[in-house]
């Protein structure tokens, strides 16, 4: 993963302070206290697990990747300052989404990064077009989670990377309490959900080389193609 200090001040540059932006990070009041509400986890847990999902990503890296979903871009616009050689493609169903991940590319003056909508469930993009392709809690919300899996595998290249991070279900009883009766009723998530079983097994068939844990109900990965 790239520097905690530059990408902590590429941060403070985007001018993130909404309450999905704090709770995504935790890293305000109102965040910290969903983080320890729904996940049972303090910041450094929060930073713990997207460490290890970024860390497929390194800090020369400089081809193309492929983020899908961006989301409002809060956790990956700094990261994307510290890599100015790399070709990012930014991607998400939400045209409200990717107009905050582009304000925020914007104040940093990213010129790399380019945004698309479309579905990640039929991705526009040609076979092994990325030499990484990168989800940030996504998967636990998309609603074809078989086509998500399968278009993320076509578009990346052989020897390419697949890493992320996504809610499992399982690992911890009061995160799936709040999964099932509110998440899902608001349609932020949408079942099925997998078990860090289920996700290991499924990668692997998958993927070449696999290294994949958890931090309570967080699963992350890093996969490599053959």
């Amino acid at each position: 993963m790239q520097s905690k200090d530059n990408i902590q001040n590429a941060y403070r540059l985007t001018g993130s302070n909404s309450f999905y932006d704090g709770m995504i990070t935790c890293s305000t009041v109102s965040g910290k206290a969903v983080c320890r509400a729904v996940w049972g986890m303090e910041k450094a847990e929060c930073d713990a697990y997207l460490t290890h999902a970024l860390s497929g990503i390194s800090t020369d890296f400089s081809g193309r990747l492929l983020e899908v979903p961006v989301g409002t871009g809060v956790l990956t616009m700094p990261l994307y300052q510290t890599l100015p050689k790399a070709k990012i493609t930014c991607l998400d169903y939400s045209a409200d989404m990717m107009r905050q991940a582009q304000e925020k590319a914007d104040r940093l003056k990213l010129t790399n990064v380019h945004f698309q909508q479309g579905d990640v469930g039929a991705l526009p993009f040609e076979d092994g077009s990325f030499d990484s392709v990168l989800s940030l809690n996504g998967f636990h919300a998309f609603p074809d989670k078989e086509a998500a899996y399968r278009e993320t595998f076509r578009v990346l290249k052989s020897g390419g990377t697949f890493c992320g991070c996504f809610y499992v279900k399982g690992e911890f009883a009061r995160t799936d309490w709040f999964i099932k009766h509110m998440y899902q009723p608001m349609k932020f998530f949408t079942p099925p959900y997998e078990t860090m079983e289920r996700l290991k097994a499924r990668l692997k068939t998958m993927y070449d080389t696999v290294e994949i844990g958890n931090v309570k109900g967080i699963a992350w990965f890093v996969c490599l193609k053959a």
